[in-house]
């Protein structure tokens, strides 16, 4: 099979295209290079021994995704592209609902005119809003706080009508928390152009790039005041696409989560200790749309999928290193 993977050389989506490659997939890769480098295709080709397709294209240049169409006989599409940072979404409502609506809808329109009916798309938790209790459901209500988490929601809906009208459509919504982690070979993670999740912020903290981690928020009502989410590996975040893939028909809900909640601090902490670093850390107000717990009830998808997070924090804090070390700029 051949899979288009937007938003492929990105933190999820590298290391996606990496576990598709070595399943024995054929990887198309489509990127604009907003938030990530080109130089991650060679580390890809590096770490699995085998070449894959690559286009500098823009969702929201539908002519440029016409022709990755035209130029391959894509069997489904793993949809990562997307803004992503919740701060900068509440800042810049426009630049959002332009990219990631319009964007993903140019997709499906290309899709659908070469039958190409086979979608996983790369959701949100955040589409669960302030969840009225956790673990969290795939079932329970959904509402969000801030325009990203809004434009997750609304692609969802547009992807159920979809789905409700054409039942050749075959789409799975992977709704994810917090990936973290790297590959365990050092040579690929999480390296952004524009650094807004909390792991990377710890690195360069912790390397002296910055001078102390911005702690936002430190009066939640959870067990240390700080935020707490559901920080899982990307290399199981990975497998679960891979799980999802295997597993298409009709439309599918999953969360993929470890089910198990970690405070900004419990993430600090666990880092230092597994890496002998100090993270220097400054309290800050809270960040407008962010949420006081978020953490996942998985186990639908390893009833359905037989998926399962096996990592754990210390796994991810100490595989994050490993690739601060040999690889950040």
């Amino acid at each position: 099979m051949k899979i288009l993977v937007t938003g492929g050389t990105g933190f999820i989506g590298s290391h996606t295209s990496v576990e598709l490659i070595e399943k024995g997939y054929d990887v198309i890769i489509l990127d604009n290079l907003c938030n990530s480098d080109a130089s991650v295709n060679s580390i890809i080709d590096s770490i699995t021994n085998k070449s894959h397709v690559f286009y500098k294209t823009d969702l929201l240049d539908e002519d440029g995704i016409e022709r990755v169409f035209s130029e391959n006989e894509i069997d489904a599409v793993i949809h990562f592209a997307g803004l992503k940072a919740v701060g900068e979404s509440v800042q810049m409502p426009l630049e959002y609902y332009n990219n990631n609506i319009t964007g993903t809808l140019n997709l499906l329109k290309v899709m659908r005119a070469h039958g190409c009916k086979k979608l996983v798309f790369s959701s949100s938790a955040t589409v669960y809003g302030v969840p009225k209790s956790v673990p969290i459901k795939e079932d329970f209500p959904l509402s969000t706080t801030n325009p990203y988490g809004s434009t997750k929601l609304m692609i969802e809906r547009i992807l159920t009508d979809l789905c409700a009208a054409d039942k050749e459509f075959d789409v799975t919504l992977l709704r994810y928390f917090n990936p973290v982690g790297a590959h365990p070979s050092g040579l690929l993670g999480d390296n952004p152009t524009h650094p807004n999740n909390l792991m990377p912020r710890i690195v360069d903290a912790a390397l002296g790039k910055t001078e102390a981690l911005t702690v936002y928020g430190t009066d939640y009502p959870t067990r240390d005041g700080t935020g707490v989410r559901d920080y899982i590996h990307v290399m199981d975040l990975a497998h679960g696409h891979i799980k999802a893939l295997e597993h298409m028909g009709g439309m599918k809900i999953y969360n993929l989560g470890t089910g198990n909640g970690q405070s900004v601090l419990d993430l600090v902490k666990s880092f230092e200790r597994v890496n002998g670093v100090k993270v220097p850390c400054v309290n800050m107000p809270r960040r407008e749309g962010d949420v006081a717990e978020c953490y996942a009830d998985a186990s639908k998808a390893e009833r359905e999928l037989g998926w399962k997070a096996t990592r754990d924090v210390d796994d991810m804090c100490r595989s994050t290193w490993n690739f601060a070390l040999k690889s950040r700029k």
